[in-house]
């Protein structure tokens, strides 16, 4: 089977850990920012997490260097073209991308100026290319709140626009979502759709907590729910999307071996499974690779692929006109 040409929708992807290698170090020359190295494969190095972390927390260290270059317009969005425009020329047709606006301010930057930014390099990369795509905007679960309902006002104004969901990342404590309800409540009444990392790192009852407590439509990862019966069951009934990430769940320790990764498990029992990449630079994948690792790994057939391809479809934040031209793809 040929993978890199069958048509894909990722819906789980970070701005900030798939930024190119090169792209960082012409960033920081021009914004006059010292890095550790110019030579690319020390910096490929920096940005590239081990296949084995030794917890989430080193996975994320990854992060620092890109969001580094990341504080101008002018940065953030040639990034955020790049993206789009890798993943395009993957046959990528449907692309969210999240990222955190909080992370973004060291140098004066306002909210709306930075989803702007990251908003006007998709819409270029669509112009372009074959691909069509939306913003998710990601709450740091570890950061202060007193500016998350900040970020929820300047994304409005991009609602369906180029920006479609609300999400919170970040290491994840237990019962993190009694925090934040009336966040996600403001922003679904904004019009927000909702996705929420959860069940990652093996407490499942917070996805329980992210669907009931939060109303999340999809969860980020939301693997250990095989250890929770309760989340497993509202999950299956209410057919929340499970945002798979089978590359970085293994570099976090999430899982230990593709082999024991539920997505099969998820896949047979008819729970809406979509294959993610997560982060592209930091695990060093793409949706290509993604998609025949769990393939050749569980044996999956190509009318399997498709309906997990039609899962993606029906899953994504997307209009219902461009689901339609999606569908469209799902032989």
């Amino acid at each position: 089977m040929n993978y890199f040409n069958l048509p894909k929708i990722d819906l789980h992807c970070h701005l900030d850990g798939s930024v190119r290698p090169q792209t960082i170090i012409e960033l920081a020359q021009e914004q006059n920012i010292s890095l550790p190295s110019k030579d690319i494969n020390e910096i490929n190095s920096l940005m590239i997490a081990p296949e084995t972390c030794q917890n989430l927390e080193e996975y994320l260290l990854r992060f620092d260097l890109p969001l580094s270059v990341m504080q101008t317009e002018a940065g953030i969005e040639r990034i955020s073209f790049e993206l789009f425009e890798d993943a395009a020329k993957e046959n990528v047709k449907y692309f969210e991308v999240r990222f955190g606006p909080q992370l973004h301010q060291q140098q004066g930057l306002s909210f709306k100026q930075i989803i702007g930014s990251a908003v006007k390099g998709m819409q270029r990369a669509e112009a372009q290319f074959n691909i069509k795509g939306n913003y998710i905007l990601s709450i740091l679960r570890t950061f202060p709140k007193d500016n998350i309902n900040a970020v929820i006002d300047a994304g409005a104004e991009f609602l369906n626009e180029g920006v479609v969901a609300f999400d919170l990342a970040g290491a994840e404590l237990p019962g993190f979502c009694h925090d934040v309800i009336p966040y996600a409540k403001y922003a679904k009444e904004k019009g927000y759709r909702i996705t929420i990392h959860a069940g990652e790192q093996g407490v499942g009852q917070n996805v329980h907590d992210a669907v009931s407590l939060l109303h999340a439509e999809r969860i980020g990862h939301g693997i250990h729910i095989t250890g929770h019966q309760e989340a497993y069951d509202l999950v299956k009934d209410k057919n929340i999307g499970l945002e798979t990430c089978p590359s970085s769940n293994i570099q976090t320790k999430a899982v230990n071996i593709l082999s024991e990764h539920p997505i099969h498990d998820f896949h047979q029992d008819e729970l809406p499974i979509t294959i993610n990449t997560d982060n592209r630079t930091v695990s060093n994948t793409t949706m290509t690779d993604e998609v025949r690792k769990v393939m050749e790994e569980f044996n999956l057939t190509r009318e399997d692929y498709f309906k997990i391809y039609r899962n993606s479809v029906e899953q994504a934040f997307a209009s219902d006109e461009v689901k339609q031209y999606l569908m469209q793809f799902a032989e």
